[in-house]
């Protein structure tokens, strides 16, 4: 299912969500001007290596260098092709603006960060030995999805269902829409296993769940203006008729 956009307006103009977007894109263009070493460089200086964390002493013999924590935030930046980082950006900026709306554009970027930031520390719960680098900002756009689940339940996602070769358009409600896709996450890292994976399953999943928690305390009172009213379980009746 790829989504391909909901129904939900967006009350101000997602700077936040824009500038990450643009940061992600610059840092993509500039890793397809190196070669594969310097690139094999980025990832492992930069993204997050697991063993590099519960196996100091390797880590030291490995030649890493010591920059403390900073790939726990440089990873979400890193991508390792162009389907990579055009469906992440993709879907954050579906998702994104409206949670931007109700969090503020700061507000939005600490979020962000903290989702990453609890996506990859489940994923390396799962891997402490693996010598691979994590990249990709999917564990923080997962936090974005799992908050939009909490806010806009009601919302509709335009989807293309590809059926053969015949392209199906369907209008799924958003909770449907995001809680097959968080399922499917937890099937896949199941499945998968604990050791060193293509996908960052487990990411996937950490970012979601703590997203969907983070952002009760992210939420501006008085700018959720189209959000699911949890005691009245109104919607906005501006949706209901897009």
């Amino acid at each position: 299912m790829i989504p391909i956009r909901d129904n939900v307006p967006r009350v101000t103009t997602p700077v936040a969500v824009s500038a990450i977007i643009l940061l992600n894109a610059a840092v993509f263009l500039y890793s397809l001007g190196l070669d594969p070493r310097s690139l094999a460089h980025l990832f492992h200086v930069h993204g997050v290596v697991p063993a590099r964390f519960f196996e100091p002493v390797w880590a030291v013999r490995a030649g890493y260098p010591d920059i403390s924590g900073w790939p726990l935030l440089s990873y979400m930046f890193l991508h390792g092709g162009w389907v990579h980082v055009i469906l992440n950006m993709w879907m954050l900026w579906i998702f994104g603006d409206n949670i931007e709306d109700v969090t503020g554009h700061f507000g939005f970027v600490v979020f962000y960060l903290l989702c990453g930031l609890a996506a990859v520390g489940l994923q390396m719960l799962f891997e402490q030995t693996s010598p691979v680098p994590i990249i990709g900002a999917s564990g923080a756009v997962a936090g974005v999805m799992g908050a939009y689940i909490i806010l806009y339940p009601h919302g509709r996602v335009l989807t293309l269902v590809p059926i053969v070769f015949i392209p199906l358009f369907l209008r799924i409600p958003s909770g449907l829409f995001l809680g097959v896709w968080f399922l499917s996450q937890v099937a896949a890292g199941l499945v998968s296993g604990g050791g060193a994976q293509s996908v960052a399953w487990w990411a996937h999943v950490g970012g979601f769940v703590a997203g969907s928690g983070l952002i009760h305390w992210f939420r501006r009172p008085g700018k959720c203006r189209y959000c699911y009213n949890p005691t009245t379980r109104d919607y906005d009746p501006e949706l209901e008729d897009k």
